[in-house]
């Protein structure tokens, strides 16, 4: 089993290398970010050169431009700088799929078995560090067993990388001299541990821990376990871990999209070797292209049913950049990395249907490739198809979903019933039997003129859209009381299937219970079988 190795970056010079990479600001000029703390512009950033004339974080501007008048000025904000972090994580998958954000300055990525593609862990923070300052961001890494140790690397010593499987004598000489701010203690736990002489690891690493524990709470003693591997730790990757994932890194960056296509029909057939060896097809593919300008572009298509062709992905992904709402391919000035990754698999079901019923399985494959055609140029909320949910009312059993979402139940049509059952129409009375209920009824019920021998019986005969029919058999009433727990549930319906003179089948219902609440009954068409 792989160790699992995690590597830290962070990015102490972000707001003002975001200011920079805008390109606003003299490139040789010393350049500082500031935001009102306390009622008086402080500075927050610095960069290289601001640091070298001897500024802190924390002083005044008032102060800093009295010492330098040429320092350039810059607002911080945390909005775009957030924003500027997250491009940056997005950038970083590039190196594994599960990158992770550590606001407000930092981001943590589990390499678990995948620095040996880069030389070794030196090889990877080299790569990374030399790709990111060429797009002008400064990054320290680090790189440990556990998520806490990576990032005190990253931030507080001057060896980066942990060797796996640290000794006793190991960690104290790698930790033991790093400040406590390394554990991610909040400022004022720090003074306050400093004034009672803690100001290293080791100073809490050496003593019991009771005392420690008693004075300032479980966290230093907790955030030490972390340090040295004995606590489990965890990353919430910013985007979830696909199920199976193909990819190609190109030694000289490909441009144009006749090689993209190329590239891309290449990683479908990977990706289906993959899918094959567990009897799985993909329900939702992404395709993400990794330029070498820092720009990650990612188009995700879905499909109705589990897909395990090649052609059928590439097919999708070729109606999804055709689609007017999607942008067209823009390599810029290349890519170096192309992933094609299976974010949703699925079993295939076992099926002789290919030798059985080779037209019927024939025709609903190409349906189903129709869907996901439409889908992917029209875009998934323009194809539906009807399900049924649990609800009280008729009118409101079934709803719209995309038609990629998944196949809908099988056995007939899920009916409300009065009282909180459910019936599926035909599932109890066999093949032959007529339902209880129309399969589809009308956006509103309209409203009929019926005649009665009762105010409360079933109707005789009735007028509906101006023609008039006479009952010859009727079954009834199914009572469906208005739904307690809403407001606006409406009064209770009486419900009766009907057939006039003609064979014609209706089902329709009078509102009201008569007397109690209302005291002229209402007749409505709900729907027709047919």
């Amino acid at each position: 089993m792989t160790n699992r190795r995690f590597l830290a970056l962070w990015t102490p010079r972000l707001m003002t290398d975001r200011a920079r990479r805008l390109g606003a600001v003299d490139p040789g000029a010393p350049l500082a970010a500031v935001t009102r703390v306390d009622n008086a512009e402080r500075l927050v950033g610095l960069d290289a050169a601001a640091a070298r004339l001897g500024l802190t974080v924390g002083l005044s501007l008032a102060d800093a431009r009295a010492r330098h008048p040429a320092l350039v000025v810059v607002e911080a904000n945390p909005a775009e700088e957030a924003r500027l972090l997250e491009r940056i994580c997005d950038w970083c998958s590039r190196y594994t799929p599960l990158a992770a954000l550590d606001r407000p300055d930092g981001l943590m990525l589990d390499i678990s078995g995948v620095a040996h593609l880069f030389g070794g862990e030196a090889g990877l923070i080299e790569d990374a560090r030399g790709r990111l300052a060429a797009q002008g961001l400064t990054v320290l890494a680090g790189v440990g067993s556990n998520p806490r140790a990576a990032w005190a690397l990253a931030r507080f010593s001057a060896q980066k990388v942990a060797p796996d499987d640290l000794t006793e004598k190991a960690f104290a000489k790698l930790f033991h001299d790093l400040p406590l701010a390394a554990l991610g203690l909040d400022p004022k736990t720090v003074a306050d541990m400093a004034r009672a002489g803690l100001r290293r690891i080791g100073d809490v690493a050496m003593r019991p821990r009771a005392p420690i524990t008693a004075r300032f709470g479980p966290l230093p003693v907790a955030r030490l376990d972390e340090l040295r591997g004995l606590a489990r730790s965890s990353i919430a990757p910013r985007f979830p871990p696909p199920d199976f994932l193909a990819e190609r890194r190109f030694a000289s960056p490909i441009a144009t999209l006749a090689a993209i296509e190329l590239s891309l029909r290449k990683l479908a057939d990977d990706l289906v070797v993959l899918l094959e060896r567990q009897a799985k097809g993909a329900r939702r593919v992404e395709l993400s292209l990794y330029r070498v300008d820092g720009a990650v572009r990612r188009v995700a298509v879905g499909a109705s049913r589990p897909v395990n062709e090649a052609r059928a992905i590439v097919r999708l992904f070729a109606e999804r950049l055709a689609s007017p709402e999607e942008d067209a391919i823009d390599a810029g000035f290349g890519v170096d990395l192309m992933r094609l990754a299976c974010l949703v698999a699925e079993p295939l079901a076992p099926s002789q249907s290919e030798i059985e019923r080779a037209h019927e399985a024939e025709r609903a494959r190409a349906l189903s490739q129709l869907i996901d055609r439409l889908s992917a140029r029209l875009g998934a909320r323009a194809v539906t198809r009807r399900e049924p949910v649990e609800a009280h009312l008729p009118e409101r059993a079934e709803a719209a979903t995309p038609a990629i979402a998944g196949e809908g139940r099988g056995g007939g049509i899920l009916l409300p019933l009065a009282g909180g059952g459910d019936r599926r129409s035909g599932s109890d009375e066999g093949e032959s039997a007529a339902p209880s209920r129309p399969l589809r009824l009308f956006v509103r019920p309209e409203p009929i003129e019926a005649m009665a021998e009762v105010p409360d019986g079933p109707p005789l005969r009735f007028r509906w859209r101006r023609v008039l029919h006479d009952v010859a058999a009727i079954e009834g009433p199914e009572r469906i009381a208005p739904p307690w727990w809403r407001r606006d549930g409406g009064p209770t319906r009486d419900y009766f299937r009907a057939e006039d003179s003609q064979g014609r089948r209706f089902w329709l219902y009078r509102e009201g219970l008569l007397g109690r609440e209302t005291q002229r009954a209402k007749w409505f068409m709900h729907g027709v079988f047919g």
